[in-house]
């Protein structure tokens, strides 16, 4: 359908529609996983291990049982399918089983008539506990002597990238060494959900989820039961940015109800939820590039260590996605690239926003900036001698195809104008305006230092290296009664990104009618993949336009049956069937039944990496930018944001207000992994688990951000549009990080930056070496870990990436 049909009517694609959850949400009325309630239910509530490794010597359940409102106690030993699960690999035991791998993992769960009830029983579970040495350094566990997390070995996966000549020459050699710390996705509802008997003994389970059928897959097998008898429905989503694709409460709800025969919720609070879900995965990096005189990039050496934490979960995609993003935006014919994933005894580490990739970034934008310093060039001018653009060859030899606007993105960033400064006033400013706001700044901004950063980035949109992905959808279409009316069926989770709006805005465009009711998403209907990979808006709005197609070529086929003459000039517009421009009938005389259509769509095909990691593994590409505007108070240590200018690759803006939306809270996120968050962990135990101790930006630590949208479709996807949910906090953090350094001179090559890192308790660039890079202990037994899990992998595991 055209953009006029789209204007027509009023709520189609690339209009700024109202979200379909808005009003219900902004007057509290919108139900989240925590809000459930069935008549009857029970509490259930998790114990979990205080020790990141240790052997599990005896449990004695007595005392919990014999409380007063306490209907079950349930061990490994209680399972009565599959006492394992997991989204890659299925090596997570739904209860601990002998043994214990990180602080937090589930030991036993209860059921109880109140949720205090359940916590104090759970408290009265006396667990034997012979503590273990703990492997708490993923560069440690590399060595040969380290103690093994797992049976099978330390390393999780490895990836290796060979392109062009590693060996050749270049005139001038940059080297650094870089860290990001491990962020919490902080999603403001935590992990909940309500399972529900149904009569013919199977499960209805309610969750806060990503991906349905994924859960479904992962929950059937541990519960003994086929999978029709477990059907899953979306409850409200309070966020998710990665957090909601692993299992968190599910099994363990639908356990308790087999055990109990009564509905049983669980829903965590603050602390339980960092230990109940996965984090962004923290990085070591180090890298070295060469280049001509003249600043034409011509060789890349990076070497990135990456913690999973004790279990699999999304990670073998992360380092995956982070080798294969090394070299960033820019062309460099000779790269070596070696990334390994590690098993440790810490939280376990899964998808966040931006998956593998904004540590790449972090690291690759930092060495640009030094190498423009070391050849007196303009940063910039560095960036565009080097971009990408179509044709350009990848280190992993996929050649860049469709839209590759990286010199018109870096090109806006230059001529966009600079803030300007704050207004002084009497001598005095505002305190607001200065670093640390009204109630960390004394001073009267007497020793700031300004500085500007820029990062640009690009990142894959849906699953990569050979996944076999598509997102299946139903529409149903009958005469309603305000006219022609469609029903849109889909399980694609909405976390927040707006999703079901996108979906409606599709039908109306393609369908030329206004009237689109959305079906609750559930497992009633075939996968729609996870909400994740910025994937959603190209793999729902293809599945649902191809679906609403289908109902117009039966509509156009009555057509034809009725008008014996009719030629195949056919179209719809405004409810109307159109004959070559003409207005000839209401659609709805031709709805005397119903039209019911199930389409799947499908991304065109990838392949996974060979042995020199090379091969045509990713979907598409989207690319960003950002610059930072920072002040730096050096004597307090304290830092503002002063403005983000943003250019987004965006394809299509399919609903505008959205897709600005989402840049800004992009954008905060990765100002947060910049500047305050992050996990403390110290021994493998988490230190910070609470919103008092884990910092995330306010709205007074968040700047004006000044946007501009490069739209300009790209081929072979639905109405041209890229997924965008990833892309700003892709570059964020390093532009900030980029800025502090301009500001105060200093390496700052861990993020997020602290305040020490700014005054003079540390030492300026030049602190000290870096970390020798690890050599690889090879071979790495990369065959034995995937050996393991053809046995144990579910089918929406594989060896293909997924983010």
């Amino acid at each position: 359908m055209s953009r006029q049909i789209a204007e027509r009517t009023r709520r189609g694609v690339g209009e700024s529609v109202r979200r379909v959850d808005g009003v219900p949400k902004v007057k509290g009325q919108f139900a989240y996983g925590s809000d459930l309630w069935a008549e009857g239910m029970l509490y259930g509530h998790t114990l979990r291990s205080p020790h990141p490794h240790a052997r599990i010597v005896s449990v004695d359940i007595s005392e919990a049982l014999a409380g007063p409102g306490v209907h079950a106690v349930l061990l490994a030993d209680d399972i009565p399918g599959k006492k394992t699960f997991g989204l890659e690999f299925s090596d997570q035991p739904v209860l601990a089983d002998g043994v214990v791998r990180y602080a937090g993992e589930p030991v036993a769960i209860v059921a109880a008539e109140t949720q205090e009830t359940a916590r104090r029983a759970a408290g009265r579970i006396k667990v034997d506990y012979e503590v273990a040495p703990a492997v708490t350094d993923p560069v440690r566990a590399l060595r040969p002597d380290s103690p093994q997390v797992h049976p099978f070995g330390n390393v999780l996966r490895h990836v290796r990238i060979v392109h062009g000549d590693p060996e050749a020459e270049a005139d001038v050699w940059i080297e650094g060494y870089y860290e990001t710390g491990m962020q919490d996705q902080a999603p403001l509802g935590p992990e909940a959900g309500l399972a529900v008997p149904a009569e013919d003994g199977g499960i209805d389970l309610y969750v806060s989820t990503q991906w349905l059928h994924a859960d479904l897959q992962q929950i059937a097998p541990c519960l003994a039961l086929p999978e029709d008898k477990v059907r899953l429905h979306l409850a409200g989503v309070g966020g998710a940015f990665g957090s909601r694709e692993d299992v968190h409460m599910q099994i363990h709800g639908c356990l308790l109800v087999q055990q109990t025969g009564k509905p049983v919720k669980m829903s965590y609070g603050r602390e339980e939820s960092f230990f109940g879900h996965v984090h962004r995965h923290p990085f070591r990096m180090w890298m070295r590039h060469g280049a001509t005189q003249d600043g034409r990039l011509v060789n890349l050496y990076a070497r990135f260590v990456a913690d999973g934490g004790a279990y699999c979960s999304s990670s073998p995609a992360v380092i995956g996605n982070a080798a294969t993003f090394a070299a960033g935006p820019y062309e460099i014919p000779n790269a070596l690239v070696e990334a390994t994933m590690m098993y440790s005894n810490n939280p376990p580490c899964g998808a966040m926003r931006g998956f593998g990739a904004v540590q790449a970034n972090f690291a690759y934008e930092a060495q640009m900036d030094r190498l423009a310093k070391a050849l007196g060039m303009d940063p910039l001018e560095l960036r565009l001698r080097n971009a990408l653009e179509p044709g350009s060859i990848l280190p992993t030899g996929q050649v860049v195809k469709g839209v590759a606007p990286v010199r018109q993105i870096i090109e806006r960033l230059r001529d966009m104008a600079m803030p300007d400064e704050p207004s002084s006033g009497n001598g005095r400013r505002d305190p607001l305006t200065l670093p640390g706001g009204a109630a960390g700044n004394v001073g009267r901004g007497e020793s700031l230092k300004r500085g500007v950063g820029y990062s640009i980035g690009y990142k894959n949109v849906g699953y990569s290296e050979g996944f076999d992905d598509y997102h299946e959808a139903r529409v149903r279409m009958f005469r309603g009664p305000a006219g022609p009316t469609a029903e849109v069926y889909s399980a694609a989770a909405e976390v927040g990104q707006g999703v079901h709006t996108i979906m409606l805005q599709v039908a109306r465009t393609e369908l030329g009618i206004d009237e689109v009711i959305l079906h609750p998403a559930d497992t009633g209907v075939g996968s729609a993949g996870s909400s994740s990979a910025s994937r959603q808006t190209m793999m729902a709005g293809g599945a649902v336009q191809l679906a609403c197609q289908g109902v117009l070529q039966e509509v156009f086929h009555r057509v034809r049956e009725h008008h014996r003459s009719m030629g195949d000039d056919l179209s719809v517009e405004d409810g109307r069937v159109v004959a070559g421009g003409v207005p000839i009938a209401e659609i709805d005389e031709f709805l005397d039944q119903p039209i019911e259509v199930t389409r799947r769509f499908h991304h065109r095909e990838t392949h996974p990496l060979d042995e020199n990691g090379q091969g045509d593994v990713h979907v598409i590409f989207v690319f960003g930018g950002e610059r930072a505007v920072v002040e730096v108070d050096e004597e307090l240590g304290l830092t503002r944001v002063v403005e983000i200018a943003a250019v987004q690759d965006v394809g299509r803006a399919m609903n505008p207000q959205s897709v600005y939306g989402q840049i800004e809270g992009g954008t905060a996120q990765s100002i947060g992994l910049a500047l305050m968050e992050e996990i403390q962990v110290k021994d493998g135990l988490i230190k910070n688990a609470s919103f008092t101790d884990y910092l995330i930006p306010t709205i007074l630590d968040m700047p004006p951000v000044v946007t501009e949208l490069i739209e300009e479709p790209e081929p072979g996807v639905p109405f041209g549009a890229k997924g965008i949910g990833e892309s700003a906090t892709l570059v964020a953090a390093a532009a900030v990080a980029g800025a502090l350094r301009d500001a105060t001179g200093r390496e700052l090559n861990r993020i997020p930056v602290r305040p020490d890192d700014l005054v003079g308790i540390n030492p300026p660039v030049d602190g000290g070496p870096a970390p020798a890079s690890p050599d690889v202990p090879g071979p790495l037994p990369i065959p034995a870990y995937w050996g393991l899990g053809k046995d144990t992998q579910h089918e929406i595991g594989g060896e293909g990436g997924k983010g």
